[in-house]
């Protein structure tokens, strides 16, 4: 994993992304689609990740308490380190915060060089989902 403290015996992080105000249950009802999708329950999550612009963000930090789990962000030039990994590359995200992705971005960002996407970003109307997890080498 990237050297971000959190219990390493978690193997997933929740990456998000969402537009400023946006609702919490819209968060909320995005991230366990996502659990869902990956077959994952929310006890297997390390850690939230997110853009540095979203530290503040009610629905961010609803989620991340939500689960139990800290909250970490990055800004968008960490982020945009990322982006050969990424299954979705933006190029409007990155015209509007300078990176190609948040959720993709941060999830991998958390997990550390040996992580992979399991679940490519998903979106509702306001925000973005998406979940990496530790490499099986390192499980």
């Amino acid at each position: 994993m990237s050297d971000i403290s959190f219990d390493r015996t978690r193997r997933y992080v929740l990456g998000l992304g969402c537009e400023r105000g946006t609702p919490p249950a819209e968060v909320l009802g995005l991230a366990v689609a996502a659990l869902k999708a990956a077959g994952i329950g929310g006890e297997e999550l390390a850690a939230l990740a997110s853009i540095d612009s979203r530290a503040q963000e009610t629905a961010i930090l609803g989620i991340a308490a939500h689960f139990t789990v800290p909250a970490v962000f990055f800004d968008a030039p960490r982020l945009e380190q990322e982006t050969p990994r990424l299954k979705n590359p933006s190029a409007i995200v990155f015209a509007r915060v300078g990176c190609h992705g948040v959720a993709e971005s941060a999830a991998l960002a958390a997990i550390g060089a040996d992580g992979e996407l399991v679940l490519g970003k998903i979106k509702s109307a306001h925000a973005t989902a998406a979940i990496a997890r530790i490499g099986l080498q390192k499980a």
